[in-house]
């Protein structure tokens, strides 16, 4: 992480004061042991507590902070909910830590344009709860839907088990408004689809904290399906259980979720939840299509079809709504139920093209033997997103630096076979050093410009996703060569 400014750390009371004086009360929290359960999120294995939190409760106290900050040369780091699993809102020691948890209301509902306006720190879940009595949900759901906010889903283009069908978070948002750096309030999007100009909110989506502060979000309802089942089947082991998803997907048929588990993870998720998963198998597809009842009764037939050309042992179908919410307890539950059999675990988070799941869960194997630390395998089969947990110890030296090592090399393995660095994590701190094994010198710089835009003081959540962040200027700067500009023909102004 950069190295704090010492200038900024020797003005921590006056910060604090000056802070005080925007969001009174018990709005600023500057005591050491206050500040401790704040110095990381979901990446536990990394920690530092920030210099203060700052806790706003509404738009104009966010950007007036932020304005203050953007004058003082301080730096801040938003924070939702604390679920991120890639470091995305690690504190730093010289920044101010926003806590966006005050804002939790929904602000409103309206079900003839199938819309709901939400502040950031509506949790996931809260929002299908708010409109589930008129018939509607929303749509992702990840794992942590309890608990993650919708602004942070909106940081790191959240995902979830129904992704497959209905997209990430980025394809439920309608709009936004967002405070930048220098305290301009501003909207991008709104109630209506595809506006014109600039894909502006595409790219806030899944900015990570970088450009701007998310302060109200407009996502998509959808009326609930008239009908849904899912479909546990089981394997010999997991390259059997991937050709089968690939060509589930090569038949066309699109499952509102479809996912997978190894061994290890099964075992462990059946202890925690005993749903009735299968134990003598070597890996397990979660299957679930929705829509008229007659085409989920054709579809679960063909997916039976096809999984029975693949070497399928075992398949099980739900027979009603508990049912079916139990098949996917056990898959929601899976992450801590792998907490409970190791001391640690480092969660991936990498995405591969579905037909290379064979292969690519064949070389995960070998890696785990050649870095002598377990690994069970939870994640999205249907579009191809991993997520190994690597099990290890942090009381062991060394096994915290091997673990880190093996993720390395899965994700380096995800873009070799064509894929991506992540799928709905983000990059944060945990992929930073690894963006040029993806992205060429040329395209990181084009990205940080961006950046530059938006915030060209680096002031908003720096050490994050690039590992090497260039100054503003040292981006626009012009080549001169022998005395030459490139393209001298072009009219300069």
């Amino acid at each position: 992480m950069p190295d704090p400014d010492q200038a900024v750390l020797a003005r921590r009371a006056g910060i604090a004061e000056a802070l005080r004086g925007i969001v009174p009360g018990e709005g600023v929290i500057d005591d050491p042991d206050a500040l401790r359960p704040y110095e990381s999120d979901g990446l536990t294995a990394y920690r530092q507590p920030p210099m203060l939190v700052v806790l706003p409760e509404t738009v104009e106290q966010v950007s007036a902070v932020l304005r203050w900050c953007h004058a003082e040369g301080v730096k801040v780091v938003p924070r939702g909910s604390g679920t991120s699993l890639s470091g995305g809102a690690l504190p730093l020691a010289d920044a101010v830590l926003l806590g966006m948890g005050k804002f939790k209301r929904v602000l409103a509902i309206d079900y003839d344009d199938r819309v709901a306006v939400v502040q950031p720190g509506v949790t996931n879940l809260a929002i299908t709860q708010t409109v589930e009595e008129r018939g509607f949900y929303y749509a992702p759901d990840p794992s942590s839907q309890i608990a993650c906010s919708i602004g942070g889903n909106v940081a790191e283009n959240a995902g979830g088990v129904h992704c497959l069908k209905y997209g990430l978070t980025t394809n439920n948002v309608l709009g936004v408004e967002l405070v930048l750096m220098d305290g301009e309030i501003v909207r991008l999007g709104g109630r209506h689809l595809d506006p014109c100009g600039l894909d502006l909110l595409g790219v806030i989506v899944g900015s990570e904290g970088l450009l701007g502060v998310v302060t109200e979000v407009t996502v998509r309802i959808l009326p609930k399906p008239e009908s849904a089942r899912a479909v546990l089947v089981g394997f010999p082991d997991p390259e059997s259980a991937g050709a089968c998803v690939a060509q589930v997907i090569a038949e066309g048929i699109i499952p509102a979720g479809m996912e997978m588990m190894d061994r290890t993870a099964i075992h462990a998720a059946e202890a925690f939840v005993n749903v009735g998963y299968p134990l003598d198998v070597g890996a397990l597809l979660i299957v679930e299509v929705d829509g008229p009842a007659a085409e989920c009764d054709y579809l679960i037939e063909e997916i039976a079809r096809i999984a029975g050309a693949n070497g399928a042992v075992t398949s099980r179908t739900s027979t009603d709504e508990r049912e079916r919410m139990a098949f996917w307890a056990g898959r929601k539950a899976a992450f801590p139920a792998v907490g409970r059999i190791s001391p640690d675990y480092y969660c991936m988070d990498g995405t591969i093209p579905r037909r290379r799941l064979p292969e690519v869960l064949r070389r995960m194997e070998q890696l785990s033997v050649d870095y002598g630390l377990g690994v069970a395998n939870v994640f999205h089969a249907g579009d191809g997103n991993l997520h190994p947990l690597i099990l290890y110890d942090a009381n062991k030296p060394g096994e915290l630096e091997r673990a880190e090592a093996f993720g390395n090399d899965i994700l380096r393995l995800c873009v070799e076979v064509g894929g991506v660095l992540t799928g709905e994590h983000g990059v944060g701190i945990e992929k930073r050093d690894l963006m040029p094994v993806m992205f060429s010198e040329t395209d990181l710089q084009q990205q940080q410009r961006v950046k530059c835009a938006f915030d060209p003081k680096l002031l908003l959540n720096p050490g994050k996703v690039f590992p090497t962040l260039h100054r503003c200027a040292e981006l626009g700067r012009m080549h001169v060569h022998a005395g030459q500009v490139p393209f001298p023909e072009l009219p300069r102004f």
